[in-house]
């Protein structure tokens, strides 16, 4: 019983880590698609405008 016990320990601890890393790279994910269209948005606009620094 003892072995049985320390076996579903683990794997809800596997479980938890698991689930904390998916929702993390979630988050990441959400967060690189913003930054990517915000980088979209602002060259656009930089090359609608004509502002080139060379």
């Amino acid at each position: 019983m003892n072995i049985l016990l320390i076996i579903v320990v683990i794997i809800a601890v596997i479980l938890l880590f698991t689930g904390g890393f998916v929702s993390a790279v979630n988050w990441l994910l959400w967060v690189g698609i913003v930054l990517l269209l915000l980088a979209i948005i602002a060259w656009i606009i930089r090359a609608l405008t004509g502002s080139r620094r060379a």
